[in-house]
């Protein structure tokens, strides 16, 4: 066949992309496995943090969530977690960011007083600025927080996150106005759903 003829072009690009095609198949066949267990690995460990469940590495973590139950509570979905004859809570939470969905875990006091823990699963915020939510000492700042008329406030200090347990101040992100705001929105949002699910369970 001449090369240079239409005919030859369309079947050589055919060939090719269909070899590309079936490369990127068998790739995704031999790696499914290994991505599904990576992202189970995630939330597992996301869940257990944000009820301040510690462990100390996967294998723990992975026994430790065997311990955790899915359940309804009033019509919201939970995570719960019995540590020393106390039930804990997590909720899954996503809400929009600055530049695409904020999704993570929030974890509350079985009186709803207090959050446990925060974790940022994934989210599309400016690296450096916005993006600094996945950092630790901002997620650190929900540990053990009292929730002042049900609610937490964001504001900003010096982006140490130094504030008192009991202040419901939670130190936003400097430059990063936006992100900070839809932080309090999110979480303040879904902070009312458990609060409300649980104080309608007692």
């Amino acid at each position: 066949m001449d090369k240079q003829s239409f005919a030859y072009t369309v079947i050589f690009t055919a060939v090719v992309t269909f070899a590309f095609v079936l490369l990127l198949a068998m790739a995704n066949e031999l790696t499914i496995e290994q991505i599904e267990f990576n992202q189970e690995v995630r939330l597992q460990r996301s869940v257990l943090q944000a009820m301040g469940v510690e462990f100390q590495d996967d294998e723990q973590a992975a026994e430790l969530f065997e311990r955790v139950e899915q359940i309804e509570v009033n019509g919201l979905g939970l995570y719960s977690y019995e540590r020393d004859g106390e039930q804990l809570y997590a909720k899954e939470y996503a809400g929009s960011g600055v530049w695409g969905t904020i999704r993570g875990h929030l974890g509350i006091t079985p009186d709803g007083t207090r959050t446990l823990g925060l974790t940022v699963l994934e989210h599309e915020e400016t690296p450096g600025l916005g993006g600094r939510i996945d950092e630790g000492w901002f997620q650190e700042q929900f540990r053990n927080k009292r929730l002042v008329d049900g609610r937490l406030e964001m504001t900003s200090r010096d982006g140490t996150g130094d504030f008192d347990e009991d202040s419901g101040e939670i130190d936003g992100i400097t430059g990063a106005t936006g992100t900070s705001d839809a932080m309090a929105r999110i979480i303040n949002d879904h902070l009312q759903q458990l609060t409300q699910a649980l104080g309608g369970a007692a």
